[in-house]
């Protein structure tokens, strides 16, 4: 797993060894960032379910303004903070929350916080035929704070895996599916912004 593009591009990310963080894949990285280009220079960025900190630090990289990273595990937190000493990136742009995800949104929701692009690749849910979702996914979608985060404008970037088969709120406007293989992601917009 590699910085694709920008100042840091080709840099190694470190990863934890095992199942406990599925790392968005590189492929699925450059067709979502090639969709995005134009956005990403200036931007505030908010990572949820950070892993490894690849989303934000390849934000960081193409020139984004800042990022905030939520990661809830502190080890996995530890990862993110080694990945941006690797890509050489000045730490201050980097505010890395170490923090559950739901918990972090409604914070920053409550201080009244925007982001221009918000990434979520949380881990995959559970094939769902004939039922409602239950996966991290979902809950995401059915949070009432997220939509808060979006900048007027803004874009709600979500993968699942293609079997989560996920509902969209009202609240969110799908501009577009991303697919590759299993990976599925979604770019969305608030519906109301």
């Amino acid at each position: 797993m590699r910085i694709i593009g920008g100042t840091a591009a080709g840099t190694i990310l470190k990863a934890p060894k095992g199942f406990e963080v599925r790392p968005t894949p590189d492929l699925v990285r450059q067709a979502v960032f090639n969709s995005l280009a134009p956005r990403i220079a200036g931007a505030g960025v908010l990572e949820l379910f950070g892993g490894t900190g690849a989303l934000s630090l390849e934000c960081l990289s193409r020139g984004a303004a800042h990022a905030v990273c939520v990661e809830k595990s502190a080890r996995h937190a530890r990862f993110i903070r080694e990945n941006l000493e690797l890509a050489r990136l000045p730490s201050g742009l980097l505010d890395l929350r170490v923090q559950d995800a739901f918990a972090a949104i409604a914070q920053m929701a409550a201080a009244s916080q925007h982001f221009d692009l918000i990434f979520a690749d949380p881990p995959y849910g559970e094939k769902n035929t004939g039922r409602r979702s239950a996966s991290f996914a979902q809950q995401l979608l059915d949070d009432a704070g997220l939509p808060a985060l979006a900048s007027p404008g803004g874009l709600f970037i979500l993968g699942h895996a293609r079997r989560d088969t996920l509902s969209v709120p009202a609240v969110w406007e799908e501009a577009k599916i991303l697919k590759h293989g299993d990976s599925w992601m979604r770019f969305l917009r608030g519906a109301y912004g």
